[in-house]
């Protein structure tokens, strides 16, 4: 059975720091690249930052790029997603997404969530 578990989630001041980690189980993460999304209430789910599968690139949205940090660790089978000096517009759900281009199209997974609230 393929599972996909965020954890790290929480409650924290604005300029607080929160560290987000997604771990697969049943499945091996080294062959596929890695997505970090959010989604607010009333809002469209957005991208929020993604690894390759070798951890050589890394993306970030302009709204987080000097604040978060994405990294993996193929061998724990974890990709983690660091945030620091948090804003309120974070508040968010955060997903993991695992994916990959294969001839047959794009193969990819989600986990469940898990829930970033910034309240001071």
């Amino acid at each position: 059975q393929v599972t996909f578990v965020e954890s790290g989630g929480g409650l924290v001041q604005p300029g607080g720091s929160l560290s987000l980690s997604c771990a697969a189980s049943g499945f091996t993460l080294e062959y596929y690249a890695i997505g970090w999304f959010r989604q607010a209430p009333g809002k469209e789910r957005e991208g929020v930052s993604c690894i390759s599968s070798t951890g050589t690139y890394t993306e970030y949205v302009d709204s987080v790029k000097g604040r978060f940090t994405i990294s993996r660790d193929n061998a724990k089978n974890t990709v983690d997603l660091q945030m620091n000096s948090l804003k309120p517009e974070d508040a968010a759900i955060y997903l993991c997404n695992v994916f990959r281009f294969t001839p047959q199209g794009r193969e990819d997974y989600w986990g469940q969530g898990t829930q970033v609230s910034i309240s001071s």
